[in-house]
């Protein structure tokens, strides 16, 4: 039967994509070799810890039109393909467009005349037409804005968010021409409760450039603050509190042991495009990917601070996703984390009700069972991540010592950050 979209990826960005859609009323194809035939049979693939759904949510969009599939051909019969290919860093640390052109190959080669098509993996500014729009040419036959439509739509999910879902978040599109704009708003308009139109698909591009450094600087400064506030002797959680009452000019950011997620901070050095660096995002990134070793050499001085050698020390790590309430490890800090703790000589265990094993330096890390007996037991409590299921009052009481990385815990009942 003939599918109204096609999602080519079924990752953190294509699998909120399906489910809007038949939650719509859309009847959906998702193309995935990888995690195809685990959807189809109702179950979430090992690799799918990036997105909130469960295998029930899976079950339900099969039962309402979504039909995963691994045979290409199935995306010539459709009015909408969108590409939410995975730009996941490459060896440099920029983000790689390797699974963003096979998908975009292998669209190309089934695409249809009047079919809309639409990029939503997150690509450096230029990408779409400098090098997407080529492939999809060359490999059809067909012009874009004139045979088929083209747009860009930036990827905005919040894996695990009650209050941001896929309906409330207006969606940006820029189209390459007026026409392929209006086309992809209209398929849009079906999902979202607001679409925004860019001026074109480089502007929709840069609209995501924008949104994760924006997060990314952010973070970096209030890092920053930390690290300065600590050394003074000034509480920055207070800080942040009275200074997020101001009614303008401020958004209030909070520090961390490190910034995960899939959102990957971009200086524009591009090797397929003409480009310049940020140098501000540089700087960012630089303090930020200090953040995990900052923690540890906390935790080296709280342990020295009561009379305890990292050295043997028992350390247990909690919540090691990069996100709370959520099973997503991609970029998490807790792995640098804990490699550092390791190769001072402390002997590390975790928890986290989201992760059920856990692999350091290729080795398995051990899982605690009791929450308060490991904390009881553990020379040092490093709070990572503060899952909803963390009783953060009982943790201090149990722990030893506890050094919160999120500001979480009642004021005075822990180290903080």
């Amino acid at each position: 039967m003939p599918a109204d979209l096609a999602v080519i990826g079924l990752g953190h960005l294509g699998l909120p994509l399906a489910q809007a859609a038949v939650t719509a009323g859309i009847a959906t194809v998702g193309h995935d070799q990888d995690r195809a035939r685990d959807l189809a049979a109702g179950r979430l693939p090992c690799d799918s810890d990036g997105t909130a759904l469960t295998a029930a949510d899976i079950r339900r969009m099969l039962a309402t039109g979504f039909r995963p599939t691994t045979n290409p051909a199935e995306l010539a019969r459709v009015r909408t393909a969108v590409i939410c290919a995975p730009t996941p860093p490459g060896p440099d640390g920029t983000p790689s467009l390797t699974q963003v052109l096979d998908a975009t190959r292998t669209l190309a080669a089934h695409l249809r005349p009047h079919t809309t098509v639409v990029v939503e993996s997150p690509v450096p500014p230029g990408t779409t037409e400098t090098l997407l729009l080529p492939v999809l040419e060359e490999g059809s036959g067909l012009r874009a804005g004139r045979d088929f439509h083209l747009a860009h739509a930036p990827g905005r999910v919040d894996p695990g968010s009650r209050s941001h879902p896929y309906t409330a978040t207006p969606k940006v599109i820029g189209g390459l021409t007026p026409a392929c704009t209006e086309s992809a708003a209209a398929f849009y308009s079906r999902l979202t409760d607001k679409v925004v139109r860019a001026r074109g698909p480089r502007e929709a591009e840069t609209v995501h450039l924008l949104e994760t450094n924006y997060r990314h600087v952010n973070i970096a400064l209030v890092n920053e603050m930390a690290v300065l506030c600590h050394d003074l002797g000034v509480d920055l959680w207070d800080v942040i509190r009275c200074a997020e009452t101001k009614p303008f000019g401020f958004q209030a950011f909070r520090p961390g042991p490190g910034v995960g997620g899939h959102a990957l901070p971009q200086d524009l050095t591009s090797p397929h495009l003409p480009t310049r660096p940020l140098r501000m995002v540089e700087l960012a990134r630089q303090v930020n990917d200090h953040m995990p070793s900052y923690v540890v050499q906390r935790a080296a001085a709280l342990l020295n601070e009561h009379g305890k050698s990292a050295r043997g020390a028992r350390v247990l790590l909690l919540g090691v996703t990069y996100k709370p309430d959520l099973a997503d490890q991609q970029a998490t800090p807790a792995e640098e984390i804990a490699t550092r703790l390791m190769q001072f000589g402390a002997s590390v265990s975790y928890h986290d009700p989201y992760v059920p094993s856990w692999n350091v330096l290729a080795r398995p890390v051990p899982r605690a069972d009791s929450l308060y007996e490991a904390a009881a037991d553990a020379d040092l409590t490093i709070l990572l991540q503060p899952h909803r299921t963390y009783d953060l009052q009982g943790l201090a009481v149990k722990a030893q010592l506890l050094l919160d990385t999120r500001g979480v815990t009642p004021a005075g009942a822990a180290h903080r950050l």
